[in-house]
């Protein structure tokens, strides 16, 4: 009887003591973000009464590419993925003033028109003054790692208003096909204190319930699953672009400063040329999908261009805002080409599918969807992010994330590794006789074909 009660009563202490640690670590985050969120507001306000202060772009970049280079380089890129990296390999070490560095540098880069996202900074900016908490009170590594990664669950809860979402994306997303069940607790704890602080402060979110049918017909059911693996390879392209393009400006322009100057001068381009709609961070554009407007069908072409271009560049922020915008405008150009006529529903299935494929986050993907846009979406959701999750393979716009699980069994990639090192899977010699078969069978059927 002794041993069951002691082992209880050790289980009560642990609730009490990360509930505790929690607790801060989401107050700081969301205090934290609810600042940046302030300070990007009126810094945007500012800049668009500024008469052609787009054309200031170029020297924006150089001068936030400058503020990370010289103070802060871990804040370099899109925040998310430094911290991603700094939770596996470093213990969760983030030095301090990350925080402040990638706050200013992120604000210059949107205020002026830079397309990125908002909540690289605040994953960076949790996990940051996690770090220098769990420093602070002197908390052993593992200890410390655990809070960083609260930390992160809690800047995603924040800045999406998705508390649930939030905290489990910040344990999805660090290991493809794994969750790390021991920091569960703390994250939705986290999560959920983060994302009240910062409503306390002010900071509103504006979704709305998405009428669709509650019922899924076979019909649907099939049109979720052809949605999902579009929204999949949609994805892949966005990562693939934000790759190419990053080591293509490393390639020709060797020094960084003209690197930020060039891409600062076709971004302005495209916003003279194609469309303003694609710099920034686009938020109009999603919220006119989710109405059920018909967007351009360049416009996830262009919004993924104009994103690797400004974190290829220098830039500062986050990927996921056009991550949504992406896979919006995929939702939306889908019920389009399929004359669907709830445009709303798939621009909004579109945007979590792609979310789920493009951070190999199906899970939080699908949560998300429902806490925004209501529960009677989640069955649709969740079919469209698992297929789109499957088909993007072993490809993340997070490099740094590990492989947990074969997507396939069909398929043999080095578990443990990652992704960022990983070129392609291997087939498996089951598959390639599978695909023999599949090859000989179409060699029979095209000459039928041709003949009738």
């Amino acid at each position: 009887m002794k041993p069951r009660i002691s082992e209880q009563l050790t289980l009560f202490a642990s609730i009490v003591k990360w509930t505790a640690y929690a607790s801060v670590v989401g107050a700081l985050a969301g205090g934290g973000t609810a600042l940046f969120l302030k300070v990007l507001a009126k810094s945007t306000a500012v800049a668009a009464v500024i008469p052609h202060a787009q054309l200031f772009l170029p020297l924006f970049l150089l001068a936030g590419s400058a503020l990370v280079r010289f103070l802060a380089p871990g804040a370099a890129g899109h925040g998310t993925e430094k911290v991603i990296e700094a939770v596996h390999q470093r213990m969760g070490h983030i030095p301090l003033r990350v925080v402040p560095v990638k706050l200013l540098a992120t604000v210059i880069t949107l205020a002026s028109g830079g397309s990125a996202g908002k909540e690289g900074p605040c994953a960076q900016i949790g996990a940051g003054l996690a770090s220098t908490f769990a420093s602070i009170t002197r908390l052993p590594e593992t200890d410390k790692r655990k809070l960083v990664i609260c930390g992160i669950s809690a800047g995603f809860a924040t800045v999406f208003g998705t508390p649930i979402a939030g905290a489990l994306f910040g344990i999805e997303v660090l290991v493809l096909g794994q969750m790390m069940y021991e920091v569960l607790f703390p994250s939705f704890v986290a999560g959920i204190v983060g994302y009240h602080v910062a409503t306390s402060l002010g900071i509103t979110y504006s979704y709305e319930s998405i009428t669709i049918a509650s019922g899924m017909t076979g019909w649907g059911f099939l049109q979720m699953l052809l949605l999902g693996i579009w929204c999949g390879l949609v994805a892949l392209l966005f990562i693939q672009l934000l790759h190419i393009v990053h080591n293509q400006l490393e390639r020709i322009f060797r020094h960084w400063i003209a690197s930020a100057l060039v891409g600062g001068v076709i971004l302005v381009l495209i916003g003279r040329f194609v469309s303003n709609d694609y710099l920034g961070l686009g938020l109009p554009t999603i919220e006119a999908g989710l109405k059920g407007e018909h967007l351009p069908a360049g416009a996830l072409f262009w919004k993924s261009i104009a994103t690797a271009i400004t974190l290829g560049c220098g830039g500062s922020g986050g990927v996921l805002t056009p991550v949504f915008f992406v896979g919006t405008s995929a939702g939306n150009l889908f019920a389009t080409l399929f004359n669907e006529p709830n445009v709303a529903a798939f621009s909004a299935i579109g945007m979590v599918a792609v979310l789920a494929a493009a951070a190999n986050t199906p899970i939080s993907a699908s949560i998300m969807a429902m806490e925004m846009f209501g529960a009677a979406i989640g069955t649709h959701a969740a079919v469209a992010c698992m297929a789109s999750f499957l088909i993007v393979g072993y490809h993340s716009i997070y490099p740094s994330q590990l492989l947990g699980i074969q997507k396939s069994a069909s398929l043999s990639a080095p578990e443990g590794s990652q992704l960022g090192e990983i070129d392609h899977a291997i087939v498996t010699p089951r598959d390639k006789s599978l695909l023999a078969v599949t090859i000989a069978l179409w060699h029979r059927i095209r000459p039928a074909a041709k003949r009738s």
